[in-house]
């Protein structure tokens, strides 16, 4: 038997506060899935359960996934677009056997989590304050917060704002912007010498302008075949593509992602970043609610500045920080880019760290990211 096939999902509530057992591998919004059985004897190699469970305020409702024990120290796992909770099985299962309590909710708008209608409830003060009612829900010990993607803004502002809730900060693919993770604070970091402003005025952050002028049709393409979209959107990173235009500059003058297509061509997925059964349960959550209220992350811009300028210190991160950064993440790498410039400035304990890999890091190196926080919290005795 498989260390995958051993693994154990128990469900303690879903999002909708019942318990459902359903196919193996299933965790799609409102499911959660046994896979073999609690017996210690169908888990030799002591792989970390991984309990399904669900928190509601009058406000929210948070799914997460949870791992270690309950008075361990706790770790925070928050992913991004378009991703779920699950997506962190690996360092999940390699911290929580280590003695971490490891927590990794579906954000707002994500799998079993609440998917308020209106885009203004994806503001980042909206997200931060679901992630103090989860904290507060367990426990309110400082913890490590883990964010990839739009959950590094989630992360660093929760940090900002609320100082006293984080002992450290891992930061993935996506650096701090203390201004705000906002297409005004990253289209004035573009590199020029690469992306004209007369022929990219966006560079590689047309897609995120795209979102904005034509929202309705960037959901509809990719809600058209979400298998496909997904299988498309994750695909590991390139050393080829190092000073190369990136495709996300291109998606205005092509007419969108999928161009006249308006769909995702037929994608295999890979196997190497999603297992099957977890790719089919990142499929199953999308199946839910599609792919409009992950996409309203993008619509907030004000809002998020706003919000930015009022955390304390001017937004400055006194905690450990930890960025790791993809050699070959042709929108986010900061070592060929400004990009890092404003997190430099804004973290009086930052360490940096580069992995060889595009923007989906945690899953196309999966042991390296564990290693690579494992010395951060060693050399800074967290």
């Amino acid at each position: 038997m498989s260390a995958m096939s051993r693994r154990t999902l128990l469900t303690h509530g879903t999002a909708f506060g019942v318990s459902l057992l359903m196919s193996k591998g299933s965790l799609g919004a409102g499911s959660a899935t046994v896979s073999s059985t609690a017996n210690p004897a169908a888990n030799p190699d002591n792989v970390p359960v991984l309990a399904v469970r669900s928190f509601s305020s009058p406000r929210h409702t948070t799914r997460y996934l949870e791992a270690g024990p309950s008075d361990g120290p706790l770790m925070i796992f928050l992913h991004g677009w378009p991703e779920i909770g699950l997506m962190w099985r690996a360092q999940i299962e390699a911290f929580a056997s280590e003695g971490w309590r490891c927590v990794a909710p579906d954000m707002r708008g994500y799998g079993g989590s609440s998917k308020p209608a209106a885009s203004e409830a994806y503001t980042l003060s909206e997200i931060v304050d679901d992630m103090v009612e989860l904290h507060e829900h367990l426990g309110a010990r400082p913890a490590i917060w883990v964010g990839h993607d739009w959950g590094s803004p989630v992360a660093a502002a929760l940090a900002a704002h609320h100082a006293q809730r984080s002992r450290g900060v891992v930061l993935i693919s996506v650096p701090y912007f203390p201004a705000g993770f906002a297409l005004p604070t990253l289209v004035s970091l573009i590199d020029r010498q690469l992306y004209p402003a007369d022929q990219y005025p966006d560079g590689q952050w047309d897609y995120f302008r795209f979102y904005l002028t034509h929202f309705a049709q960037t959901v509809s393409d990719f809600d058209a075949d979400i298998p496909a979209a997904l299988a498309s959107i994750y695909r590991r990173g390139n050393p080829a593509s190092i000073g190369q235009i990136s495709p996300s500059a291109l998606i205005t003058k092509n007419g969108g992602r999928y161009g006249s297509a308006h769909r995702a061509p037929a994608t295999p997925p890979d196997p190497a970043l999603w297992t099957p059964d977890d790719f089919n349960a990142l499929v199953e959550a999308f199946d839910v609610g599609g792919f409009r209220s992950v996409n309203a992350w993008y619509l907030n811009d004000a809002a998020n500045m706003a919000y930015a300028r009022t955390a304390p210190d001017g937004g400055q991160l006194r905690q450990p920080v930890l960025f790791v950064n993809g050699d070959w993440d042709a929108i986010c790498d900061i070592n060929r880019s400004r990009l890092g410039e404003p997190m430099r400035g804004a973290c009086r304990d930052l360490s940096v760290t580069s992995l060889p890999a595009g923007h989906w890091l945690p899953l196309e190196r999966k042991t390296e990211l564990v290693g690579a926080i494992h010395s951060w919290l060693k050399t800074s005795g967290l």
